[in-house]
């Protein structure tokens, strides 16, 4: 044990010694290991975001997409759809491209959305102040408008929209209503959308085709039959090919996207894995040059009867603290980047399980390739050793 710790205490005095050296030879290390946590980080955190931001639309919601231009929905089919069994209301979403603005001011971030009065229902969106779009508002085809947050900010500042107009293409709107703040939704900033009454998009030169659905069902226990009935009907009754739409459920939802985002973060982590081995390359490298630097005092330890063995062990240690060292000042650098992003905005959640392999894995780096340097080392001969200039 005492031989032992005065070898560690050599090997920390070698390092300490050579410090520009030593903080070269860990550079590899720290920057490879700081990448595998930072960049799991942010891919679980991004898997994470997209989860609760699925899971709040609810278990109980379907979504029909038509991924064709040459089909679509009408209007009147609604109604059709809202009979099947098992479905308790439906909302059309249809984006619609336009200029906002009131008086000087004009949004370029406001996305319009043209649906019905059950969107708000189907999405679990609610409003702060006002009232919500009505059958009598889609029959009218009024021109009234429901604001995000944040669009109700730009335009409005601190004053209340409610009852005052915006312009949407030139024309007047009517605020009725403002949503109440909920962030970023599937993709998009729920707090800067802008929703209309679906047949009030064809005033804005849209038609009244659909593409995008959210069906409700009554009980979520039976989606997977009701998700089997909507495909029938729109297969059947309505002629579209199944190559042509899709209806999914929250559930396969969450099943693809975390499936994505994780073959992304081991894609990440695997690209940033790399450089740790290129860093164990740079640690072998920097431990045969120190080998040869240090010829002649290996032959002088040697022939004051250092064993082969002492000699292996004292290189091989130093190459382990030097990784160990390096592991964990990366994995601090890692946390410490990966925090600062998430105060950013950024998603990012630390993952233990990476970040202890990653320090793992500077060790193993450390003692395999540290291995054949401190082998080499432990092979001179203390006559030639010494004899070296």
């Amino acid at each position: 044990m005492t031989k032992f710790v005065n070898i560690l205490k050599n090997s920390l005095k070698n390092i300490k010694n050579n410090k520009l050296r030593s903080s070269l030879t860990m550079l590899g290390l720290i920057i490879g290991i700081a990448s595998v946590i930072i960049l799991v980080g942010l891919g679980k955190g991004t898997t994470n975001k997209v989860t609760s931001q699925v899971q709040s639309l609810g278990t109980n919601l379907l979504t029909l997409n038509i991924n064709s231009s040459d089909y679509s929905l009408d209007y009147a089919e609604l109604d059709s759809i809202l009979k099947l069994d098992n479905v308790e209301s439906v909302a059309p979403q249809k984006t619609v491209s336009a200029t906002v603005s009131r008086g000087t001011t004009t949004s370029q971030r406001a996305s319009i959305i043209a649906t019905t009065s059950s969107y708000m229902d189907v999405t679990n969106l609610s409003i702060s102040s006002g009232r919500l779009l009505s059958s009598i508002d889609l029959e009218n085809n009024s021109k009234v408008c429901l604001l995000g947050n944040d669009i109700a900010e730009t335009l409005f500042g601190l004053s209340n929209p409610i009852g005052q107009s915006i312009k949407i293409n030139g024309d007047n709107y009517t605020v009725i209503g403002v949503l109440t703040q909920v962030g970023s939704s599937m993709g998009s900033n729920v707090d800067d959308i802008i929703i209309i009454p679906f047949t009030t998009a064809k005033l804005l030169g849209s038609d009244t085709s659909i593409n995008n659905l959210y069906i409700k069902v009554s009980d979520e226990n039976r989606i997977d039959r009701t998700t089997s009935i909507i495909e029938s009907y729109i297969k059947n009754t309505l002629g579209i090919s199944s190559d042509y739409f899709s209806v999914s459920s929250q559930d396969s939802m969450l099943e693809t996207m975390e499936s994505v985002t994780d073959t992304m973060s081991l894609l990440l982590g695997g690209i940033a894995g790399i450089s740790l081995i290129v860093g164990g390359i740079g640690v072998m490298n920097v431990m045969l040059v120190s080998v040869t630097e240090r010829t002649k005092e290996i032959g002088i330890r040697k022939a004051l009867g250092a064993k082969r063995s002492d000699i292996l062990l004292q290189f091989l240690i130093e190459a382990l603290v030097l990784c160990m060292l390096g592991g964990i000042i990366g994995v601090g650098l890692g946390l410490g980047i990966g925090t600062l992003l998430g105060n950013m905005g950024y998603s990012f959640l630390p993952n233990t399980t990476i970040t202890l392999i990653s320090f793992l894995s500077s060790a193993i780096i450390g003692i395999v390739f540290g291995i054949f340097p401190a082998n080499k080392a432990s092979k001179l001969n203390p006559i030639d050793a010494l004899h070296t200039d």
